[in-house]
């Protein structure tokens, strides 16, 4: 019984001892250097409720040493933190090993002790400013992750203040307006620095040696700054590297052979420079390469036959350089896991490798703007994941045969197959089925001939369609207006006939915004109207039917298009007046009616069209005084050139001067007569009564006479 009773004795009295080590554990020192930088701050979500009255080791994301209670640890990512960092208060957390204060909005610059006995400082994603690189000041050697990008830091990064992180393994400053050289020396005091991201400031010159010093180096980032010179052959030497990435910069030079020896290397990164020379013959040996963007240098010769070792491969984009040679004896059947290939915009020739079919993980396949023949290959029916598929400006055939295969590739969402077939028959393709997920189609500048075919009518999901510059004729189909995503629609360039529909007039897409964003971001970027775009929500809503022979009057029923941004009615032979219904066009960008054989005057409404940047109704026969204010006031003369009778300060030619009887007439149209000066009113009024008077019976009373007809 004495030892049971010990035993509980000794148990109360460890309970009472745990408690009170765990409620008494917070210095209150660190206590009040907290509390300063909650007064200091606010929270645009909640208040971080840290009190006064409670344990600071218990508060939110704060951690402390379970040896001392000593603060530790201050964890408060994406709190919506607002307001400065207080000058003092990491100096009295003098235990402070790690620091993440990412992702919140604080402001105003950082305390030059804030480095002090941290390991990890993690900054990123506010709007912190001024210059933090000082030479007076260096990075002490405990510091191993230091994460300041997504900021508003400027200055030059001195590698005096560099000299002493030893320890340092992470240093990323990307996203921020750093200027001056990127200090290469920073790998002699940090020799195990593993990332380096310098990306998206505003380094510029020559990258000298000093990178290859930094032994473990796996990433190496510093694109979007303006660089230059050759890349650092040192680099080559780090066959720790897996990352390399140098993208929009002003590189020059080739890409050195050596580079085959970076065995771990994924991803490499080196496109829109200013890079010349050709791929290395022995790139097949990066068996671990799953991103190769090389698009827009100056890289010319053919495709080296290694490259399809790259078994890993899931990105290869050659886009935008000189490369030739034939395409056809590239064997891509080792390419698994591919899933996006471009090369487009080179001078590839031959046919499309049947190769290519046997990578069934593509989703984005682009050969536009090559030299390639033949007909696309059957195979490519199997191709079930292909969403993307360009390979317009080429000289391919059999514009029906590649419709009736690509309909099988269900996911397809976008088909550019414009100047490939020429001269061919517009495929009337009564009955068939699939495409039921496209939403860009192009067929434009292949001189096809017939009309529009009914079969388009069922592509539903349809928002980009372009038939310009073929052979069509025959009427506009009044089915277009019922398509419920189509808010782009080019027919320029044709022999169509006909008015223009009324039903245009009712296109949902173009009066409400009720199109998906499927195609918000692309996975390759196409060329629209000379401009380059990755989103297909940037397109300017249009329809554009100029150059045809449409004849009638321009339907009032396009007034109700409130999203429409370009509007192409020229060369046509369009009469009547301008509808005054176009001032509902309150997006309007663009609008061109020249070439036609409109009347009447310019409509004053059209002044509220307040985005209107580009306008013409040259060579018509519209006259009256041009309107002034708003946007018109900004086009130029040749706007209007073309109509003899039109006059305005624009043109240099004055208007005549009317009177203002007639001035009043024409304003005020048929309005009552109590608006007709009171003299002429009067004397008509007389005239009129006494010649009735005269042929009328005397007893018949004036009233009987003037009164109308109801019958």
């Amino acid at each position: 019984m004495l030892s049971l009773g010990r035993t509980s004795l000794l148990i109360f009295l460890l309970f009472v001892f745990s408690s009170s080590w765990n409620v008494l554990c917070c210095h209150q020192i660190e206590r009040d250097s907290l509390l300063s930088f909650d007064r200091y701050i606010s929270a645009a979500v909640a208040p971080l409720n840290w009190s006064s009255s409670a344990d600071c080791c218990q508060w939110e994301g704060v951690t402390c040493r379970s040896s001392d209670g000593r603060v530790s640890h201050i964890s408060l990512p994406g709190r919506g933190l607002r307001g400065t960092i207080f000058p003092n208060f990491i100096l009295n957390l003098t235990f402070l090993s790690h620091l993440d204060l990412s992702r919140n909005q604080l402001s105003g610059s950082v305390p030059d002790g804030v480095f002090r006995r941290l390991q990890t400082l993690d900054l990123s994603y506010n709007r912190l400013s001024g210059s933090i690189f000082q030479a007076n000041l260096t990075l002490p050697i405990s510091v191993r992750t230091l994460d300041l990008s997504s900021n508003l830091f400027n200055g030059s990064i001195d590698a005096l203040f560099l000299r002493q992180g030893s320890n340092l393994v992470q240093f990323n400053v990307s996203n921020n307006s750093f200027t001056g050289p990127i200090p290469s020396s920073i790998c002699s005091g940090s020799p195990f620095l593993e990332i380096l991201d310098f990306s998206a400031n505003k380094f510029n010159g020559a990258v000298v040696g000093g990178i290859g010093g930094c032994s473990r180096l796996r990433v190496f980032r510093a694109g979007f700054n303006a660089l230059s010179g050759l890349i650092p052959l040192d680099m080559y030497n780090l066959k720790t590297l897996e990352e390399i990435s140098l993208t929009n910069n002003k590189f020059s030079g080739p890409i050195d052979d050596s580079i085959s020896v970076l065995s771990n290397l994924r991803i490499l990164e080196l496109h829109v420079n200013e890079l010349s020379g050709g791929i290395p013959p022995d790139i097949g040996y990066l068996t671990k390469l799953k991103q190769l963007q090389l698009h827009t240098n100056r890289l010319n010769g053919s495709v080296p036959l290694s490259l399809t070792d790259c078994s890993n491969m899931e990105t290869l984009l050659l886009r935008n350089n000189l490369f030739g040679g034939e395409i056809s004896t590239l064997d891509f059947s080792k390419l698994q896991r591919l899933q996006a290939i471009d090369f487009g915009n080179n001078s590839f020739t031959g046919e499309i490798p049947g190769s290519l079919c046997l990578c069934r993980s593509l989703t984005a396949v682009r050969l536009a703007y090559n030299k390639l023949t033949g007909e696309i290959p059957p195979c490519m029916a199997a191709l079930k994941s292909l969403a993307h598929l360009s390979i317009s400006d080429n000289y391919l055939s059999n514009v029906a045969g590649a419709l009736e295969i690509l309909r099988h590739c269900d996911n397809l969402e976008v088909l550019f197959l414009s100047r490939c077939f020429n001269n061919e028959p517009m495929p009337d393709l009564l009955h068939l089925n699939g495409f039921q997920n496209l939403q860009i189609l192009t067929l434009g500048g292949c001189q096809l001939k017939g009309q529009i075919p009914l079969w388009i009518a069922k592509l539903r999901k349809v928002k980009l369609l372009n038939l310009s510059f073929n052979q069509i004729y025959g009427p506009i189909p009044t089915w277009l207006g019922d398509m419920p995503s189509l808010f782009v629609l080019n027919l320029t360039q044709n022999f169509l006939s006909g008015g223009f529909p009324p039903e245009l007039g009712r296109l949902p897409a173009l009066i409400s915004d009720n199109s998906s964003s499927d195609l918000s971001y692309l996975a390759l970027p196409f060329l629209f109207d000379s401009l380059q775009y990755n989103r297909l929500f940037n397109l300017p809503r249009g329809l554009k039917v100029g150059n045809n022979r449409l004849i009638g009057s321009i339907p009032k029923e396009i007034g109700q298009l409130k999203l429409l941004h370009t509007l192409e009615l020229s060369n046509n032979f369009f009469n009547g007046s301008i509808p005054t219904e176009l001032s509902g066009l309150v997006n309007l960008e663009r609008l061109d009616m020249s070439g036609n054989h409109l009347r009447g005057e310019i409509p004053r409404s059209l002044e509220r069209l307040h985005f209107l940047s580009a306008f013409s109704i040259a060579n018509n026969d519209l006259e009256g005084e041009i309107p002034r204010g708003g946007q018109f006031d900004t086009f130029p003369a040749s706007s209007f050139e073309g109509n003899p009778r039109l006059c305005g300060v624009v043109l240099h030619r004055n208007c005549p001067v009317r009177s203002p009887f007639e001035t009043s007439l024409e304003e005020e149209g048929e309005e009552s007569s109590s608006d007709i000066p009171f003299g002429i009113g009067y004397f008509v009024g007389f005239f009129a009564v006494s010649i009735t008077l005269m042929f009328h019976t005397p007893w018949r009373r004036v009233s009987d006479v003037s009164s109308p007809s109801i019958s």
